[in-house]
């Protein structure tokens, strides 16, 4: 049962980050162009996952929480900044 609980908090947590970091992208860092770089998602989702590693310290947080965030904040991006570049004239 405990670990249903650390695998809901993975998963909304991955949801959280990859819907803000897509949004932050596409609203206040449209106009940065390293942002928009191919190395911008692998280097945002690496720094996230290692900021993010401590937390698996507390129980019930186990090793994919920081992994699956740092890969939704990498895809998310990722896809914010296709969102510029698709709908920028």
């Amino acid at each position: 049962m405990l670990e249903l609980i650390g695998l809901g908090i993975t998963g909304v947590t991955a949801f959280y980050g990859y819907i803000k970091s897509r949004k932050f992208v596409r609203s206040r860092l449209r106009f940065v162009d390293a942002a928009h770089v191919p190395s911008a998602p692998i280097l945002a989702g690496g720094a996230v996952a290692l900021l993010s590693a401590p937390l698996t310290l507390l129980p019930l947080i186990g090793f994919w929480l920081p992994l699956s965030l740092g890969v939704a904040v990498g895809l998310g991006v990722a896809h914010g900044s296709r969102d510029v570049k698709r709908l920028t004239p």
